[in-house]
């Protein structure tokens, strides 16, 4: 399963199908444990799960003991994660029972495929997690649905599971052998979160570019900031590329400058003031350097998101290739965790860098070409768009604090079981929460750019691409003269800009 196949399950509500092939891995493996298992002592089949695995549990209680872990780990807190995470988180586990690893029986595949095809989301707690046996207490919650336990969302309301199963004529799992240890162990939350986190950013950074370009043109910058040959000179393939994507939404447009005309060719020599600056701000003029970095932390995060929905995070590994179950820590989220700080990092960057060019739209003694504020009607008596710089500001602000890497901290916990922890559904939650603030501070940047354009009557000049984007804001929102409310305004154009289909970038 690719990353993109698993947004177009999520996102495009396409139906998950598994193949007979895929099946019949988890089947060999389902039938590889239950006759190796006979007369053998395993982790978590037959012993007590973490500290508790130096006692033996006898037989006759070895169906309690799944459905114990089940229970007594559906232990969350907090506000439930949001329904696109807990269908991502789902199709993450699907992923990891497919590798055939897991020993567990198909049922619960099947099971896991009909809750993400029929929009049956569990119920789970956005705190639990120290990312270590992975996500042992927020999968612990699918899980309890998955043994008709517990609250789903379907059918437009929470309701009891046994409820929505009754509805939809679904029936819970059995407990073959491990399917309750299985079912909760694995980093499947985490990289839930973090695909969603990833289609989010990858959107966030080509809005980036495409507003970099904008800003540009209303500054009548020279487009050699973005030329093949000078981004190509530094070599770095993230650089090279958002220059390129530069120059594909900049074609067409009638205000960028041309260099070599207005300088090279026009007998400006003997000039001692230049009225037009030879090179503009860095927070324009440097973009393809400032987002190139972020373009390759995401292109780095998708492989290792694209590695991680293919991989077995089980423990222990079921393997009938080798006739042998293995035990170590395959859970452990650290590849996630450490990810997720780049690109929470990476984004706080791309915020900082927004804030900087609306700083330059608002700053009249910056741009020379624009009134204080963006303001089109009567200065002092109106205020055009001071306000909307505080929220931009602090919302920077947030972003920075939030920018501290969190996959440095780790609490031992379970009797020292778990010494060492990778927090890393806290990081992905940690990143949406800066994902989130930057599709605020974008929104702001946006109407700004559509204000500015207005102020100086260029929107024929604009570059087809930019002024696609100028007309969908212009669409929600008109041009501001009167003071009014802007927050309504806002949420609109954060709507807008993260949702694909309506602007394409």
């Amino acid at each position: 399963m690719t990353i993109q196949e698993a947004y177009d399950v999520i996102y495009k509500n396409k139906v998950l199908v598994i193949s007979d092939e895929d099946m019949q891995r988890v089947e060999d493996s389902y039938a590889f444990l239950k006759e190796f298992a006979s007369d053998k002592v395993i982790y978590g089949i037959n012993t007590g799960f973490g500290p508790m695995a130096q006692w033996r549990v006898a037989d006759q209680y070895l169906t309690d003991l799944q459905y114990n872990i089940i229970r007594s780990h559906s232990t969350g807190a907090g506000d439930p994660l949001d329904l696109t995470d807990v269908k991502a988180a789902m199709v993450a586990r699907v992923g990891v029972f497919l590798q055939g690893k897991s020993g567990v029986h198909p049922s619960i595949v099947k099971l896991l495929v009909e809750f993400i095809n029929r929009g049956i989301y569990p119920y789970i707690p956005c705190h639990g997690s120290v990312g270590a046996s992975g996500d042992l207490v927020q999968l612990a919650h699918i899980a309890l649905t998955l043994i008709g336990e517990g609250r789903v969302y379907y059918d437009g309301m929470w309701r009891p599971t046994s409820e929505a199963m009754k509805m939809t004529g679904l029936t819970p799992i059995d407990i073959h052998i491990r399917e309750g240890l299985s079912a909760t162990n694995g980093t499947s939350v985490m990289t839930g979160i973090a695909i969603v986190n990833q289609y989010l950013a990858e959107h966030l950074l080509r809005l980036a570019t495409l507003a970099s370009v904008w800003m540009n043109e209303i500054a009548s910058s020279y487009d050699d900031l973005m030329s093949a040959p000078l981004n190509e000179y530094r070599r770095h393939p993230g650089q090279i590329e958002i220059a390129r994507l530069m120059r594909d939404y900049a074609r067409g447009s009638k205000m960028l400058t041309k260099r070599e005309h207005e300088l090279y060719d026009n007998g400006h020599s003997d000039e001692s003031t230049f009225e037009h600056k030879v090179q503009a701000y860095y927070s324009l003029r440097c973009i393809p350097q400032i987002l190139g970095p972020i373009k390759e932390t995401l292109d780095n995060s998708r492989r290792v998101i694209d590695e991680e929905l293919n991989a077995a995070s089980d423990n222990p590994i079921v393997d009938p290739t080798t006739a042998n179950v293995y035990h170590g820590g395959n859970f452990h989220g650290d590849y996630i965790s450490l990810e997720e700080d780049k690109v929470k990092i990476a984004i706080v960057r791309l915020v900082m860098t927004a804030e900087r060019q609306l700083n330059y739209l608002f700053h009249d003694r910056i741009n020379n070409i624009l009134p204080p504020f963006l303001n089109m009607g009567t200065l002092g008596l109106n205020y055009g768009m001071q306000a909307c710089q505080f929220t931009a500001t602090s919302t920077t602000a947030e972003c920075q604090t939030l920018a501290m890497p969190n996959y440095v901290h780790s609490i031992p916990n379970n009797n020292d079981n778990q010494d060492i922890v990778s927090m890393g559904t806290n990081t992905a939650l940690l990143t949406r929460k800066v994902i989130d603030n930057a599709y605020q501070v974008l929104a702001i940047q946006f109407i700004a750019l559509a204000q500015a354009t207005d102020c100086l009557n260029i929107t024929t000049k604009l570059a087809p691409a930019t002024r696609a984007a100028y007309d969908a804001v212009r669409n929600l929102i008109e041009t501001r003269i009167d003071d009014k409310p802007f927050y309504e305004e806002i949420q609109l154009v954060i709507d807008l800009l993260k949702e694909p289909t309506k602007l394409a970038v």
